[in-house]
């Protein structure tokens, strides 16, 4: 049991080890958008519908990893799939780093992708299991942080690289490629998740026939009351929101340099403008996500991400409104948005199935991605204040999810909390959904 309890006396090496998947889902989103779409695509003489593919791509087999890689880490452990799929995410990488043509781009997009998606909705679920009380949605939000960092590094080397052609893309990649390395052997010293251990010894314990409890690890009980509607509800938000920043995220730089004419190194170093504010706000997130006050800081953040997509809409595409959106959004973003969706995702879902409700969401999210952005690229240019237009509506559903939908669903009880030691009856729930 010693290796049990190592997770839970070790909290935030854990989260570090752990929460690093989110940085380098991040850095491998903005570095595909920057090096495929820039880097990569004159030399290689990328049309823009090989660029939306490529992209597309791998935002597809995130949604894959996701589905496989989170119901996998209920059934088999949190720490095998994060050794798994970082090994995977490395010759991704490496194949990205190494491309000549467009074969080993496509290998190293699905690559990538399903490694990403794999490693996500498992790692947050091992942050949420190894923090104490009372700092579990703390813990998840630094893993937030570390989505920012991974950002703010890859647009810093990009700042700096200016018009490097194919060894601009080199460079990212073999950025990521570094520390995939040394996050996977670091990650070899972590240990299982104890909540997750007493949960599957439970499980296995538990006669086929006994009451349904916080335990419960049937993929068919995540289909019904009350957990399908935590399912719809963070699906649906995290969808919506998701559209906005992963078209920033991927073609941020190809709409800069589309649109306004911009060039890339001009492009990274705006973006980079706002970042040191993101990173007080998330740690303000930080302090206030396991209070009360987490609602009102969240109502902040949504009002703050349609303001920012409100500006190109209705005012039009040019380098103010594009830089406008990038620094209001990402603001907001620090209190609502990705981060918001992951503290809802470990409060409303029971232990055994909570990589693979996540791992749901998340396919679901960048499967609509992932199709979107196939033709992102040409919609955006050929019918630019519709394509806004829409980015806006979708940011204003999102906001209705998450301010009337999701406070009204009731939260999954944790196991130290001796009052609760089990899951209501689904009837009980479901009124309390209702």
């Amino acid at each position: 049991m010693s290796g049990i309890t190592d997770t839970t006396r070790s909290p935030w090496k854990t989260a570090t080890l752990a929460g690093m998947a989110s940085y380098l889902d991040a850095a491998a989103l903005v570095t595909s958008g920057i090096a495929i779409g820039g880097y990569y695509a004159g030399p290689l003489q990328l049309a823009p519908g090989a660029i939306g593919s490529l992209l597309g791509l791998q935002t597809l087999a995130f949604a894959a990893g996701a589905l496989f890689g989170g119901r996998s880490g209920d059934r088999f452990g949190r720490r095998t799939v994060l050794i798994l799929s970082l090994v995977l995410y490395t010759v991704g990488v490496l194949l990205l780093l190494v491309a000549a043509g467009p074969a080993l781009l496509y290998a190293g997009v699905v690559a990538t992708g399903l490694a990403i998606g794999a490693d996500l909705p498992v790692s947050l679920a091992l942050v949420n299991e190894a923090a104490p009380a009372g700092k579990k949605g703390t813990m998840v939000v630094f893993s937030g942080m570390l989505w920012l960092a991974g950002i703010v590094a890859v647009l810093g080397l990009s700042s700096v690289m200016g018009a490097m052609g194919m060894l601009g893309g080199r460079i990212l990649f073999a950025h990521l490629l570094v520390v995939a390395t040394v996050v996977l052997l670091l990650r070899l010293t972590l240990r299982e998740s104890a909540e997750w251990t007493a949960a599957r010894r439970a499980a296995d314990a538990r006669p086929a026939t006994a009451s349904e409890t916080i335990e419960f690890s049937r993929i068919r009980d995540l289909f019904r009351p009350p957990t399908v509607y935590a399912l719809l509800a963070t699906g649906l938000y995290y969808a919506t929101w998701n559209l906005g920043a992963n078209t920033l995220g991927q073609f941020g730089a190809y709409l800069w340099t589309a649109l306004t004419k911009g060039e890339i190194a001009q492009f990274s170093q705006l973006t980079l403008l706002g970042l040191p504010v993101g990173f007080l706000a998330g740690l303000v997130f930080m302090r206030v996500v396991d209070r009360p006050a987490r609602h009102a800081w969240f109502a902040v953040g949504t009002a703050l991400i349609i303001i920012a997509w409100a500006l190109p809409a209705l005012l039009g595409p040019n380098k103010f409104t594009l830089v406008a959106v990038m620094l209001i959004s990402g603001l907001g973003n620090s209190f609502a948005g990705e981060s918001i969706y992951k503290v809802w995702s470990q409060d409303l879902f029971p232990t055994l199935l909570r990589a693979t409700a996540q791992g749901v969401t998340m396919a679901f999210t960048r499967a609509v991605a992932g199709l979107a952005a196939l033709g992102t690229p040409a919609f955006a240019l050929g019918h630019t204040q519709l394509f806004f237009g829409l980015l806006l509506a979708l940011t204003l559903i999102a906001a209705l999810i998450g301010l009337a939908w999701v406070p009204r669903l009731p939260t999954v009880p944790r196991p130290e909390e001796p009052m609760a030691p089990a899951m209501p009856a689904p009837d009980t729930l479901r009124k309390t959904a209702a």
